[in-house]
């Protein structure tokens, strides 16, 4: 039996940090779970309880036991949990991975995001060496977009009727860094 991944902890820029997630994070859980997008685009529970915060937390350490991807709290330079970055492995076959990311509404604007997606990307390209990183930002979300490009992904086109979020097909942008690329 292959051993579970081992979710490291990274430093990222501005004092940003990012681990493996926690039994403490429910606080997080409840916030993301009050957000009107996240979890339209996420498992976070919509309906936020206890035993919901513990079932998504245990899915995220679920996700490294099957290999599936790497999930990674983010958390700011007081040591709050602010977010999440996760590196998802389903076409690593292929040569290439994908990339999400959220942050709770109280700490957007901050560099969150562009920290915790910059340093998930260089290591991934560094010390796993995956050749293609992939994330996908649906074409209204401004501020995701400025994270992609702020970090080097470029745009590859839009992916018309690519993902389902909540009740519809939804559009989205695909983006892209390869490991050649600085």
């Amino acid at each position: 039996m292959e051993q579970p991944l081992d979710v490291p902890e990274l430093a990222a820029s501005d004092g940003f940090t990012l681990r493996p997630w926690r039994m403490s994070d429910l606080q997080l859980v409840r916030e993301a779970s009050e957000d009107d997008y996240i979890p339209l685009i996420t498992t976070v529970p919509s309906q936020y309880s206890e035993s919901a915060g513990v079932a998504f937390v245990e899915r995220q350490w679920g996700r490294a036991t099957a290999r599936a991807g790497y999930p990674f709290v983010i958390v700011s330079s007081g040591g709050r949990p602010v977010g999440n970055v996760g590196l998802w492995l389903r076409d690593l076959g292929q040569g290439r991975a994908s990339l999400g990311y959220w942050v709770v509404k109280s700490a957007r604007g901050q560099g969150a995001a562009v920290a915790a997606l910059g340093a998930v990307a260089g290591w991934a390209s560094r010390d796993l060496q995956i050749p293609r990183l992939e994330l996908y930002v649906e074409p209204w979300n401004t501020a995701s977009v400025r994270t992609a490009e702020r970090v080097g992904f470029q745009r590859e086109g839009l992916l018309r009727g690519w993902q389902q979020v909540g009740d519809e097909r939804r559009d989205m942008f695909v983006y892209s860094l390869l490991n050649a690329e600085p």
